[in-house]
Parts: C-alpha cells; sequence; structure tokens
C-alpha cells in the first residue's frame, strides 16, 4: 500500500514539473526529487503546507511563481478520468501472431489513458537564434543576450612561449623543446639509492600574449560599433594584458574605462571619453598615433585585432605606410570586417586596397558567428597552428 501511494505521488508531481516547464519554468529531475522530499518532510495533507514546499523547491525565480500558481491549482482540481473501452477480442490468428506476455491467458487488462501533452524541453537557449543574425538587426533586449555569449567567446587567449621552464610531463625520452633537468633527476635517485634510473627533464611555458583591439566608431560603423565594443569589454574584464581602442578621426584609448564587472557602466565610462563618435573616419591618422604613442607600452609580438568596414577619409598612403609598421611590430594583424559576410562584398575601397596585403587574416565581424570563428583563430594561434600551420 505504501508503495502504491508513493507511486500516485511521484506521477503527480510529474504533471505537475510538466506543467509549469510548458509554461517556460525550467524545472528538471534535480528539482522533481527535492519536491518529493520536500513533501515528505511536512504533511501532504495540509494544502498550505505542500503549497510552500513545493514553491520553495519547484520555483528558482521570482517570475516562476505565477506559472507555479496555476499549475498548483490545476494539480489539485479534480479530473474525472474516462473510463476505457474494453480492448476488441482477439481472435485465434492474432493469439498466434502477438508475443505471449501480451495476451496473458486470453483474459483482457484495461488500457493505460493516454494523456496528451506537448513535449517541452527543460531548458532552451536564445543565444543559438541570434549566432547567425547580424548585429545591425539586434534589438536591446537581444543585445543584452549576447553580451552574455561574448564573455565565453573573451576567454580565447593567445598565448606564446615563456622564458621560464617547468617539469615536463614526459618521462624518460627528452620532449622536443625540453632540457635535462639535472636537479629534479638527482632528487628522484634518493628513491634508488642514489641511481639515476628516473631521468627528468624541464620545458618551456607559456604566458598570455598581449592582445591589442582596435574599434572603427564612425558613422558607417554605428550600426556595430556597439556590439563590438562590448565584446571589447568582455576582453578587458577577462584578461590582464588587453589595450583597447577606438578611433573615428582620432585615437581613443579606453583600456581603464572598458574595466569592471559591469559593462554598462563600463560601456558608459567610454563613451563619455570618445569625442568624434559617429563622425568621420581617419584610418591612417589613428594608426600613426598607436605606433608613435603607444608602439612602447604594447611592445613587440602583439596580436592586433582590427575592427573597421574599411571607409576612409585620409590619404591611403599613409594609411598603407602605418599599418605596414603596425604589422611589422605585431605577431599577427586581423582584420574585422562586418561588411565582408555579404556574398557580394568586394573590398574596392581605398582602406581596404590599401591595407589588405599587410593582413595576415580577414574576416566578418557582423555576429556571434564571427566572433567565435575570432576565438577559434586565436586559439590555433596559442597552439602555434594558425592558416593551417603545424606546430613544429
Amino acid at each position: 500500500m505504501p508503495e502504491r501511494l508513493g507511486a500516485r505521488l511521484t506521477g503527480k508531481l510529474t504533471l505537475l514539473a510538466a506543467s509549469m516547464r510548458a509554461a517556460g519554468v525550467r524545472v528538471g529531475i534535480g528539482e522533481l526529487l527535492s519536491a518529493h522530499r520536500a513533501l515528505g518532510a511536512v504533511d501532504p495533507a495540509d494544502r498550505d503546507a505542500a503549497y510552500f514546499a513545493l514553491r520553495t523547491t519547484l520555483c528558482s525565480r521570482h517570475e516562476d511563481l505565477p506559472a507555479f500558481d496555476a499549475a498548483f491549482a490545476e494539480w489539485l482540481s479534480p479530473r474525472p478520468l474516462l473510463a476505457p473501452e474494453p480492448p476488441p477480442l482477439l481472435d485465434d490468428a492474432a493469439r498466434l501472431a502477438l508475443p505471449r506476455t501480451a495476451v496473458p491467458g486470453g483474459e483482457a487488462r484495461p488500457a493505460p489513458v493516454e494523456v496528451d501533452a506537448d513535449v517541452v524541453p527543460s531548458a532552451w537557449s536564445d543565444v543559438e537564434l541570434l549566432r547567425d543574425k547580424d548585429f545591425a538587426d539586434y534589438s536591446e533586449h537581444e543585445r543584452r543576450q549576447a553580451r552574455r555569449a561574448m564573455r565565453r567567446l573573451a576567454g580565447a587567449v593567445p598565448t606564446r612561449p615563456s622564458r621560464r621552464t617547468h617539469p615536463a610531463r614526459r618521462r624518460g625520452a627528452a620532449p622536443p623543446s625540453g632540457r635535462f633537468d639535472l636537479r629534479g633527476t638527482m632528487r628522484a635517485s634518493l628513491r634508488t639509492a642514489g641511481d639515476p634510473f628516473e631521468r627528468h627533464w624541464r620545458e618551456p611555458g607559456e604566458r598570455p600574449r598581449q592582445l591589442m583591439l582596435v574599434c572603427d566608431v564612425s558613422g558607417s560603423m554605428e550600426p556595430y560599433a556597439r556590439m563590438l565594443l562590448a565584446y571589447m569589454q568582455a576582453c578587458v574584464a577577462a584578461r590582464r594584458r588587453v589595450e583597447a581602442f577606438v578611433f573615428g578621426t582620432r585615437l581613443t584609448r579606453v583600456t581603464a574605462e572598458l574595466r569592471g564587472r559591469d559593462p554598462d557602466a563600463a560601456l558608459a565610462r567610454a563613451a563619455d571619453v570618445v569625442h568624434d563618435w559617429s563622425g568621420g573616419t581617419r584610418i591612417g591618422e589613428a594608426l600613426a598615433t598607436l605606433n608613435r604613442e603607444h608602439g612602447r607600452r604594447l611592445g613587440r609580438g602583439a596580436v592586433v585585432v582590427l575592427l573597421s568596414d574599411g571607409w576612409d577619409r585620409g590619404d591611403p598612403d599613409q594609411l598603407e605606410r602605418e599599418i605596414a609598421r603596425l604589422a611589422r611590430c605585431s605577431h599577427r594583424l586581423i582584420w574585422l570586417n562586418p561588411l565582408k559576410a555579404h556574398p557580394d562584398y568586394e573590398p574596392l575601397t581605398r582602406g581596404m586596397r590599401a591595407a589588405l596585403p599587410f593582413v595576415d587574416e580577414f574576416m566578418a565581424g557582423n555576429s556571434l558567428a564571427s566572433l567565435e570563428e575570432l576565438a577559434d583563430a586565436l586559439d590555433r594561434l596559442s597552439a602555434g597552428r594558425f592558416r593551417g600551420e603545424e606546430n613544429e
């Protein structure tokens, strides 16, 4: 008898969880088990006690309370069960064709009551719907959802070999770039009466490589500048060796303004110090300021990511000289152009024609999918492979 009551209670709790999932509440197996234990700790016959016990275990947000109230009221309301129709009698041919377990002794059993219920997944994500959507078509709510995905993409860190070494995991044979660890070998020989049977090696470690993000905030980039600046803020907040710059008619360093855990406050601080927002574009002068005033701070070997559509009102010869200088000082130069996502796009502007010969990687920057490609490129760069190059 207690087993039958427990089975009925589990079935009713499953229906309650299904009703809440149909209303958009995230209820899984863990919440269902917690609700079962909560009902065991109170008097299930007490309506108020059962209500608060189930609400505490099945609701994780304040927005879930209306859905729980409606499901709980429907859960307690008695539902008349329709008497099932008796199954048709089977003839001798059907009895021979069907397995014997389906017709035990020829006695007809009542068919189970079928419940029509829509299958609703317990969890789903809007980010997959926004992955290929253009940044220019985002609403304000979609921008906030995309920011959470950018925090994950900002974790891609390019690395470089360090001068400091660490004990190699590989024992016995020497690793490709390792050297003999005399101290570790002598320490291990103490376990074997001073005989160095076990050889130890050391190999170079890795340290984060400097990452520099330079974003165009001119009028032509206005539909994309807000989301690209949000990506820059996520990178600055996630890592230490990151420098952020924006430019229109002049270059502005916004690394200090983009630091902090609150992205809205960081973006507001950056907007206050940028005085040429939605103006003209002079890429050559901006890169000249970057090379002349900030080159020593960045040093050599940085990964430079330019985010611009390439529309330039400045001197193309100056742009060619400055981007050539920047490419020589940097480890890799990556250009993200939102216009490249269009199938009919051709780099015919004078800015792009002058810059493309010095760009190592030319990508689109109009969606979350394009930022994922950038993160994959940084990961390949960290592993020593870029554009199909093998790690030597």
